[in-house]
């Protein structure tokens, strides 16, 4: 069985270094597109009249984001893995079962998601870091961009099926939809229609459901792999459990930065006040500088979930050296793109800084200070998302879950923690680049562990 399986599926029998282009590519240019648009979003707004504090209400928002991002990662991830370890095993229908469980799961998750925002919506921004000043346009922008949260996560959820089925293209396409929509109309809600940050919180939102259309679209009605009858989206706890265990790296890896950011938030906001900066800046500085980060991100994490259709089936197939082959040409594309961004943040800090338009000269010191030092390990960042997406895919969950972990969870908030105690400010700078490192190592010790066990079932 599972030989015909691979007969038929190319993910089995192409080579890989044109598989993983293939896939890789329109997963990357989706997530990038996204990450810019994040980034413009701030730039718009750092040059607009609300200027730094507007910058400032959406960095402290950006958690709720983030858990959003979670959540989707939570089903999406686990949802593919599961689906594409099923389909190179050759049953398609517990494939189609995981599917529609995700989806089913992510209404219930992003509809409970919006309710308590909604209700605890002050309080939240508080503990996301929220300053005296910064407080009113957090609400006004928060406020409106909660009701795209359930579509948001059906999005993520939509496009991972539809890379699973063999058609990374049009998920690029949906993902690519909605960024566009956000990229000609927000200058015109800020800069003609005068509507500030509410204006960019109803095109953010729109943006989601406008990709979570489509991609309702192609599962009803053009999804290849298995036809999703309507008994599939019943959720079944085996099937949940399957999901669940395997999304589980990738949502505490997000998780996880929602509480660094967090505490980076409210530690800027404690040790900045009495700096030579001022925490508004800092703040709003820092913000700045993880929605440009993202664009750096989405690349390594778009190589990762690229890949993922294509180690999963070929790990379900008992095809362990196109595994090892995929992993390997995955960390080397992360790996170069990861030099090139940490040259540009130490050779050109204030040049990337100027976008964000004409702030204070606090906001370019500071920001300057965090591009080469917190960012000095840059070029080692990929390591670990790359191979928490392989141990995912693999079906590894436990050790996916502790790689996920690492970075955010057991080394960088407690640095951020710890370190400012005796060294102030630069104590958070320094937390960054040890953090990276150490969740290098950890990455490259765990991948190596598993490529030895590949060999041994090969024997």
């Amino acid at each position: 069985m599972t030989n015909d399986v691979n007969e038929a599926n190319p993910l089995g029998y192409e080579k890989i270094s044109k598989l993983v282009p293939r896939f890789a590519v329109p997963a990357v240019i989706s997530m990038v597109v996204n990450a810019i648009y994040n980034m413009i979003d701030q730039v718009l707004i750092g040059w607009s009249d609300v200027g730094m504090l507007g910058i400032g209400a959406t960095t402290v928002s950006f958690p709720l984001t983030t858990i959003m991002t979670a959540l989707s990662l939570l089903f999406s991830v686990g949802c593919a893995a599961g689906f594409n370890l099923n389909l190179g095993k050759g049953d398609n229908a517990k494939a189609g079962r995981i599917a529609g469980t995700a989806i089913s799961l992510g209404v219930i998750a992003g509809t409970a998601l919006l309710v308590v925002s909604l209700l605890f919506l002050r309080p939240m921004l508080v503990l996301f870091g929220a300053t005296e000043a910064i407080m009113p346009y957090a609400v006004d922008y928060t406020r409106i961009i909660i009701f795209g949260i359930p579509f948001g996560i059906l999005s993520t959820i939509f496009s991972s099926l539809i890379r699973a089925d063999g058609n990374p293209r049009y998920s690029m396409i949906c993902m690519l939809s909605g960024a566009a929509f956000n990229l000609v109309f927000d200058p015109m809600v800020l800069f003609v229609f005068k509507l500030g940050l509410k204006g960019i919180a109803f095109t953010t939102s729109f943006g989601m459901v406008i990709t979570a259309v489509m991609g309702a679209a192609y599962l009803l009605k053009s999804f290849r792999a298995v036809k999703l009858a309507r008994d599939f989206f019943r959720i079944r706890f085996e099937e949940a459990k399957t999901t669940l265990s395997l999304g589980l790296g990738a949502m505490f890896n997000q998780a996880a930065m929602t509480v660094m950011q967090i505490v980076m938030n409210n530690t800027l906001r404690v040790y900045g006040e009495n700096s030579a900066y001022g925490n508004d800046a800092i703040i709003s500085c820092v913000g700045s500088i993880n929605k440009l980060n993202m664009i750096f991100i989405s690349v390594v994490v778009g190589v990762g979930q690229g890949c993922q259709p294509i180690i999963g089936f070929n790990y379900g197939a008992k095809q362990y050296d196109r595994v090892k082959k995929t992993y390997r040409t995955s960390m080397i594309i992360a790996l170069t793109a990861s030099l090139a961004v940490f040259l540009v943040y130490q050779l050109l800090p204030r040049q990337l800084l100027s976008f964000y338009g004409n702030n204070p000269d606090a906001f370019f010191d500071f920001g300057t200070l965090f591009l080469r030092i917190f960012m000095l390990m840059t070029f080692l960042n990929c390591v670990q998302p790359i191979t928490a997406s392989f141990l995912t895919s693999i079906g590894k969950a436990q050790k996916g879950l502790f790689i996920a972990m690492t970075r955010q969870v057991i080394f960088l908030i407690p640095l951020l923690i710890l370190l400012p105690r005796f060294f102030g400010l630069e104590g958070i700078l320094f937390a960054g680049p040890v953090s990276d490192f150490a969740a290098a190592a950890t990455g490259i010790v765990l991948a190596f562990s598993e490529m030895k066990n590949m060999t041994k079932l090969q024997q």
